[in-house]
């Protein structure tokens, strides 16, 4: 009886150790599995690669002066949502002629978008209007590349027009902005403004006098900054003397080489030279649009000035001074009226593939 009891423990023992060594090993063999099955973090991007996002903002929006219209209109409207995902998104400007014709002279005109951080607004393009017609040899309207802007243009975005226009025609405006998907250069931007010399034509900087205008500042740049450049638009405005040998006065017509410096160095050259604007496609104009302008024309976008740093100077300190080409004015104008401005923005744009601060700007 002994002996039976005895054997039977032993074969219970065995039992016990069979089921627990089974029981390990098939955890074990669940867990390599696992180890070698397991997906990589998904991105914000996946299986969107190439995909296109379309929407229109403001819609055959009226901008006039006088009549009941204003020259500024200022909206919401719920863009895409998921900046991350972004590759580029290029911005549409389409002039239309409301009945009794367009506005008969060429203009500054903007498009704006606020910073929900700052609250102040950011201008992320900018044209001329052309003289009295609409812009429709451009079948898509004027294209301006807003992507620097992509974390202010996303979900509920508040946007601003504006048409310096004099007359109670004007334009009617549509802006449309067209979002690529896929994998960003970088995940993360954040933008701060430099200079904001850019709310009229004879608001940005004087030229060729005294001003109280502040040029310079200084710019700290987060620590994880892989990639830090300069966002610029600017047009001269006014045709004050003395004109230059070729008869050009400024600052409209007379060609120049505006500097930035960077930590008192001569950095990035801005020319003010001819565009060609005879070969504008809206070649129908009804007004003085073929003769170069210094960097702009009647009837297209103002160029985007973009420089890249050579290094992101990440968590350092730089100085910045916008540095015009030196020039006097003696006074008087070839049109009746005195005054030459560089309507001026800049902006300060850093990125990173990590949650990346604005840069912190000092006057």
């Amino acid at each position: 009886m002994f002996l039976v009891n005895e054997n039977r423990q032993f074969h219970m023992k065995k039992i016990i150790i069979l089921s627990l060594t089974s029981i390990f090993l098939i955890s074990y063999i669940a867990s390599c599995k696992k180890e070698t099955t397991t997906e990589p973090d998904s991105k914000p991007w996946d299986g969107l690669e190439g995909q296109v996002k379309d929407f229109t903002t403001f819609d055959n929006e009226r901008l006039a002066f006088g009549g009941g219209n204003n020259q500024t209109s200022e909206k919401t409207f719920n863009l895409h949502e998921v900046p991350n995902n972004v590759k580029n998104i290029k911005m549409y400007i389409k002039l239309e002629c409301p009945t009794g014709g367009c506005n008969a002279w060429d203009v500054y005109a903007n498009i704006k978008v606020k910073d929900i951080s700052s609250g102040e607004w950011y201008e992320i393009g900018r044209y001329i209007t052309p003289y009295g017609v609409d812009n429709s040899a451009f079948p898509d309207g004027y294209e301006i590349d807003v992507t620097d802007f992509k974390f202010q243009l996303s979900g509920a975005t508040e946007l601003r027009a504006r048409i310096e226009t004099w007359g109670a025609d004007g334009w009617n405006l549509t802006v449309n902005f067209k979002y690529t998907l896929g994998q960003p250069d970088y995940e993360y931007y954040a933008v701060n403004d430099l200079m904001k010399y850019d709310e009229w034509s004879t608001s940005g900087v004087p030229y060729g006098i005294a001003h109280t205008k502040d040029l310079t500042r200084t710019i700290t740049v987060p620590a994880n900054s892989q990639e830090t450049s300069l966002r610029t638009i600017i047009s001269g405005w006014g045709h004050t003397k003395p004109t230059d040998t070729d008869g050009r006065p400024c600052a409209e017509w007379c060609f120049r080489t505006h500097k930035v410096k960077i930590d008192g160095n001569d950095s990035f050259n801005h020319q003010m030279g001819s565009l060609s604007c005879s070969t504008n496609p809206t070649n129908n104009q009804a007004g003085n649009w073929q003769p170069d302008r210094a960097g702009w024309c009647p009837g297209m976008a103002v160029p985007l000035r973009i420089d890249m740093f050579t290094s992101p100077k990440a968590g350092n300190s730089v100085s910045f001074e916008y540095f015009y080409q030196p020039w006097t004015s003696n006074g008087t104008s070839t049109s009746g009226t005195v005054g030459a401005y560089y309507a001026t923005s800049c902006f300060v744009i850093v990125k990173s593939d990590t949650p990346i601060d604005k840069p912190v700007v000092v006057d």
